[in-house]
């Protein structure tokens, strides 16, 4: 009897959660912005969302699980018309439900975060809600995919639970920080908008996030497209695309010569399935492309390096992006493939030491890597960039474009080295130069030779590109590769 008397009260409670203020919603739609169960409704596909502790509406959040592409997927979404989303205890733990479940049942979690950050009034109980997330998430890394897309503030705390995830996308009214454009005026001297700080643009540039959206709708539509993308988990293959395959022999009849690729993002458009690329981090450490694709049906990674950007020397940046993204690719099982055209590090720069590591954390990231690696020397793979991305211990399967360079040095300083002596007596030092120089790339560094040496597989013609590649990935698929047992690498990071 007593549960009779109380359902109408229970039902109550639970149409006004699912209806919210009414006065807050209208605010946030006036600001550009969907509701959190709106944004929910985006996220997964038809009425399949299950919503758990609904009753629990005053904690700021919605949480649930439902299906993307008909596959399950958890997911919690910050509700700012609810004490502007701040966080706090209640929060929390609504939030480490849903991580939780995930982790149990290998499914990936998205993250809808708008938040004006911690509730204040409840003092440390707020700061460790933050940090019991983010420790929950650090458990989840490598193990289940984690996809962020910041659509509010999002500072502080929530910052740092936001970079904690695989993917970050930011919409256009994401503000990713630490501390507020006030601090940093007043720290800089400068005026600085939270716009020109923590905006789209600039939390893509910084590294912040991967991928900036026009709008709510369209960075939950990338979120779904990525997540369709991604095995579920760790123990899982990434879903294979039947409907639309892309003829896996299809050649790019018009990369008929090395010097045709002029930009790298160029050619990835053409090696992928229906010209359909995610980029990740494109304005970020510019030299380096990084991007999600399918290849023949099967999810992929490329990365890539721009020839035309400074000669595709590696920053510090760019080695960074580069290792974190073949980690990600690696923790499920995904496909690399990296397009070399580099004349190695980047010699402008005065932290040297710094570049050392960064290059280390590049090598040691690809030499970590048990899922399949193929590499295509495009044009130039010179130096420690040559290391890391083209060298027999950093790929499995090594393919060379007509003409490409691939040596410890680049020509002239190799001739500068071993030729001193010659240079100097020379009688026209120029012209023997020039002689020196052209001996050296076509007997040393020319990629025939490479091939003849055993450190390149073929000398492939850049229309076979894709061919070779798709064809390289499905003999790869059933590597196997077991590493010494350890509790975990210590990259130099």
């Amino acid at each position: 009897m007593s549960v009779e008397r109380n359902l109408p009260i229970v039902r109550d409670r639970r149409q006004a959660a699912l209806q919210g203020d009414a006065e807050q919603i209208k605010r946030q739609h006036d600001a550009g912005k969907l509701t959190a169960r709106e944004r929910v409704a985006c996220l997964f596909d038809e009425a399949s969302f299950v919503e758990l502790d609904t009753l629990i509406a005053d904690a700021g959040v919605i949480t649930g699980y439902g299906l993307i592409d008909g596959h399950p997927v958890y997911a919690y979404a910050q509700d700012y018309t609810v004490k502007a989303g701040a966080l706090g205890a209640a929060q929390a733990r609504k939030i480490l439900k849903v991580l939780s479940l995930a982790e149990k049942t290998g499914a990936p979690i998205v993250a809808l975060c708008d938040s004006h950050g911690a509730r204040l009034d409840e003092g440390m109980n707020a700061v460790n809600a933050y940090a019991s997330i983010m420790a929950k998430s650090a458990d989840l890394s490598g193990v289940v995919p984690q996809i962020t897309v910041v659509l509010g503030p999002c500072g502080g705390g929530a910052a740092m639970c936001a970079a904690m995830a695989d993917i970050v996308i930011i919409g256009k009214n994401g503000q990713l920080f630490v501390n507020g454009p006030q601090l940093v005026s007043a720290v800089t001297g400068k005026n600085i908008t939270m716009e020109e700080m923590a905006g789209a643009a600039a939390s893509v540039k910084s590294g912040a996030a991967h991928i900036a959206a026009d709008s709510d709708e369209d960075a939950i539509a990338k979120a779904r497209k990525i997540v369709a993308l991604l095995p579920g988990n760790n123990l899982e293959d990434a879903p294979f695309a039947f409907e639309a395959e892309d003829d896996i022999n299809r050649e790019l009849s018009d990369l008929n010569a090395i010097d045709t690729l002029a930009d790298a993002k160029d050619a990835i458009v053409r090696i992928a399935d229906n010209a359909d690329v995610i980029e990740l981090g494109d304005t970020y450490a510019p030299e380096v492309v990084t991007a999600l694709v399918r290849i023949g049906g099967s999810a992929a990674g490329i990365v890539a390096t721009q020839g035309a950007n400074n000669d595709g020397r590696l920053t510090v940046e760019g080695c960074r992006k580069a290792a974190r993204f073949v980690r990600f690719l690696d923790s499920f099982s995904i496909p690399v493939v990296t397009l070399v055209d580099t004349k190695g590090a980047a010699a402008n720069t005065a932290a040297q030491g710094e570049l050392a590591r960064a290059n280390a954390a590049l090598m040691g990231a690809y030499a970590d890597a048990t899922s399949p690696r193929v590499a295509v020397v495009t044009g130039s793979a010179i130096g420690t960039a040559a290391t890391a991305l083209a060298s027999r211990a950093a790929s499995d399967v090594i393919y060379a474009w007509p003409g490409a360079v691939i040596s410890p040095v680049s020509a002239p300083v190799a001739v500068q080295l071993m030729y001193e002596k010659e240079l100097h007596e020379a009688a026209d030092p120029a012209a023997k130069r020039d002689e020196l120089e052209k001996a050296y790339q076509d007997d040393v560094a020319d990629g025939v030779n490479a091939a003849l040496q055993g450190n390149v597989d073929d000398v492939i013609e850049p229309a076979a590109t894709r061919q070779m590649i798709a064809a390289a990935l499905e003999m790869l698929a059933g590597k196997r590769e077991s590493k010494p047992a350890r509790k975990h690498g210590n990259l130099p990071l």
